[in-house]
């Protein structure tokens, strides 16, 4: 293993949180004895193509400081190779860093352990999600939820959570079920209408939503939590027992564990690790031990 590390960093992380953070998990690295050489981008794309050149030119692992949407981007770089991933987690949602059990808001207690994990080989080997080029780790949203997404986005004058509880209320509003076609590993396929199908290759989403609440992250399958037809009452019921992951036992709601799966609907935009991942219809493929997580022993 080379001494020199790269440090993967979003500046404008957790509105701002992302520069600071980088200096305290930097200096973890560096008592550590490491060499740690930082990547910024002018942009995402000039972001993702530094953090691949960083990989190909051997970097001991490529760390990660900021959000989800870093994480997503690092994923990308780092997936199907054998360079860790390392993971400072001070975005808004942090969810990945959340389902691995990984410091949240805390950089240097974030640098420490991933200094100790490489020094003594403490990673992980998990699983991730696949459509088409592009992986995710955590949750692929798609329906009523990734349709809040879409509002939130499109807000300008006000941020952070509000903003998204905002959006639920304006999607209540004006929400009908979804027809879907689903396919199961390759299997039929079934026509639902369902408020969201959400597949789950970690357990939350939406900055700890326990969507998908059983769902491991190394078992080689995802968890695929279908939220039934329910009217906007039925909804506002099971939404909030999201947070702590009770809606699984709801009379709506249906649980599948499977490896791929085929996501058919209409006007419905899917997002995974919080990132537009384009229009249905779309084939997620879970992919066993695509990458190598520095989790600590």
């Amino acid at each position: 293993m080379t001494s020199e590390i790269t440090l993967f960093v979003n500046p404008t992380a957790g509105r701002g949180r992302g520069a600071h953070a980088a200096q305290p998990a930097a200096s973890a690295l560096r008592d550590a004895g490491f060499s740690v050489r930082t990547v910024l981008g002018e942009d995402a794309d000039d972001a993702l193509r530094r953090a691949r050149e960083a990989v190909a030119a051997g970097t001991g692992a490529l760390i990660a400081v900021g959000g989800d949407g870093l994480m997503s981007l690092a994923l990308q770089a780092v997936a199907g190779t054998s360079t860790p991933l390392g993971v400072v987690a001070v975005g808004t949602g942090n969810d990945f860093a959340r389902a691995l059990g990984l410091p949240i808001r805390d950089p240097a207690a974030a640098g420490r352990l991933a200094a100790r994990a490489l020094k003594d080989d403490g990673h992980r080997e998990i699983d991730l999600g696949r459509v088409g080029g592009r992986w995710f780790g955590t949750v692929l949203a798609s329906g009523f939820d990734s349709r809040v997404n879409d509002r939130g986005n499109r807000m300008r004058l006000v941020g952070g959570r509000f903003k998204y509880d905002l959006a639920i209320v304006a999607e209540l509003a004006a929400f009908k079920p979804i027809p879907y076609r689903i396919r199961l590993d390759g299997g039929e396929v079934r026509e639902i209408g369902a408020t969201l199908i959400a597949v789950g290759n970690g357990t939350t989403y939406g900055g700890g939503m326990r969507i998908c609440a059983e769902a491991e992250m190394d078992d080689g399958l995802f968890d695929v939590t279908v939220v039934g037809e329910c009217t906007r009452t039925e909804l506002l019921k099971v939404f909030p027992k999201v947070y702590k992951g009770a809606h699984l036992t709801h009379p709506a709601v249906t649980v599948h564990r499977v490896s791929s799966i085929e996501l058919v609907a209409s006007g419905v935009t899917a997002y995974a690790d919080g990132e537009p991942m384009g229009p249905l219809p779309l084939t997620a493929t879970c992919v066993p031990g695509a990458v190598r997580v520095l989790t600590g022993r």
